[in-house]
């Protein structure tokens, strides 16, 4: 086992090493290290989107998931990453419209300069930071559990969240995110390699999809319904989670960005198209991995039951790759999102070019050590907490869209997303009630931000159309 493990991290690290050496570049200016010259073509545009996407609350979270809570949990994710796709499109058109129009140094940035005020940025990152954060001490959280559960001795617990941050930090550091880009080629190439070959073993031993479905029948039945057996997959919860899946590009600024960096918008739209396949790829196998949890260890917790199916139930070179696989899937979550925030810092910034390049450098290092803090505090529901994120920084899709799709958009959206956002979070220290007449806090905000961004935004329409009239 430590021969294999060996001989594949080995490789893996000595790919990470050439994409930095071929990222590097002396000459580069923040904008070079920051966006990767802005010309990333279809296919490390795809594969680069999907291994910030499907990470290592996919690879882990997601089996588990199934195995909790049963085939919910496929219309909870797959059903709106396709959604995604199809609202991507647009969103893409639309953001690189207003990129070329105002400019783009960041989302932050961005807001910042088409509603002419500060406010809307500092909004923008704190939403950012707020919950993303979080997520990214998930990503390692989730990693740390498996990898102190398969090698109790070799490591305390939190060295492995530290060599995981130390090796991130070295490559965005030395190249920018062209490295990124690249390493996240590599990551999702193996993840998606990786859970298939685990999936498709796990479906074996679990006796074929029919037979292993007879026996989830036979055992815990509630596993194939819905709500499933625990309650969760409710109509509100699926569609709250939905809303906040399909606005990810809206509100999460690695995906924002990388939807302004690729070279033209006909290869932002095959992007869209091919992460949309990609999500059916890297889920599919993760329902096989928890159909064979529910029957072989319905009761075993997280870790005992992560690390049996991927690790020791498989055979020796597959439970090494399992563990680079994972190890990758996790890296190009932390890396994309952790560089977002330095990028979107950088947005808001005034000073010189090279000041502003060793600021961002700085605040990378600065919110990785915080990252790791946090994730020793983090419990073992990746999903949930996971969603939490998606959910957290969707309240601030309003002001966003609407500087999209105005040219002049209404202030009232930046006010609108200020009480949605604190709303929220006053929701998660339990100030407002989780639940209001029975229905989830979250689906009621969706509600009441539908309607009154579409009246803000139609009255602001009306306006604008009548100025336009009585000015010719």
């Amino acid at each position: 086992m430590i021969g294999w493990l060996v001989f594949f991290f080995s490789l893996f690290i000595a790919m990470l090493g050439y994409a930095s050496y071929r990222s590097y570049s002396k000459e580069r200016t923040s904008d070079d290290f920051i966006f990767a010259g802005s010309n990333i073509g279809t296919i490390l545009g795809f594969l680069t989107f999907s291994a910030a996407l499907f990470s290592a609350f996919t690879f882990m979270g997601m089996p588990d998931f199934f195995r909790t809570h049963g085939v919910g949990a496929w219309i909870f994710l797959a059903l709106s990453d396709a959604l995604m796709v199809f609202f991507l499109i647009w969103f893409g058109f639309a953001l690189r419209k207003r990129a070329s129009i105002n400019g783009y140094k960041g989302v932050a940035g961005l807001m910042k300069s088409c509603y002419g005020n500060s406010f809307a940025g500092y909004l923008v990152f704190a939403s950012a930071f707020l919950f993303l954060i979080p997520y990214v001490a998930i990503q390692i959280r989730g990693i740390s559990i498996f990898l102190d559960a398969a090698f109790p001795d070799m490591l305390p617990y939190w060295s492995w969240s530290a060599l995981l941050v130390f090796i991130m930090l070295i490559y965005s550091e030395i190249g920018g995110l062209k490295a990124i880009v690249y390493s996240d080629a590599i990551q999702g190439v193996i993840m998606l390699t990786v859970i298939w070959i685990i999936g498709v073993t796990c479906l074996q031993m679990s006796g074929g999809l029919e037979a292993g479905l007879e026996k989830v029948s036979a055992t815990n039945p509630d596993l194939l319904t819905l709500p499933g057996p625990k309650g969760l997959f409710t109509s509100p919860f699926l569609i709250a989670s939905a809303i906040a899946i399909i606005l990810i590009p809206v509100s999460q600024p690695q995906f924002t960005t990388r939807l302004v960096v690729m070279k033209n918008l006909k290869s932002v739209h095959r992007m869209a198209y091919a992460v949309g396949i990609f999500a059916m790829l890297v889920i599919l196998p993760t329902a096989f991995i928890g159909l064979y949890g529910a029957i072989k260890y319905p009761d075993a917790s997280t870790a005992d039951f992560l690390t049996n199916a991927l690790l020791f139930d498989q055979a020796v070179p597959v439970a090494a790759l399992a563990v680079v696989g994972l190890f990758a899937a996790c890296l190009s979550t932390t890396n994309a999102q952790i560089f977002a925030l330095g990028t979107e810092l950088r947005s808001l910034l005034s000073g010189s070019d090279k000041t502003n390049m060793r600021i961002t450098k700085i605040s990378i290092m600065v919110f990785s050590l915080i990252v790791l803090v946090f994730s020793t505090y983090m419990s073992d529901e990746l999903v949930l907490l996971a969603r939490v994120s998606f959910t957290g920084t969707s309240m601030i899709a309003p002001v966003v869209l609407g500087a999209v799709i105005f040219t002049k958009p209404p202030k009232s959206l930046i006010v609108l997303s200020t009480l949605a956002l604190a709303t929220f979070i006053a929701s998660l220290l339990e100030i407002v009630p989780g639940k209001i007449a029975g229905q989830p806090i979250d689906y009621l905000m969706y509600g009441v931000l539908f309607i009154a961004t579409a009246v803000i935004m139609i009255t602001h329409s009306q306006t604008q159309k009548k100025q336009h009239a009585t000015q010719s």
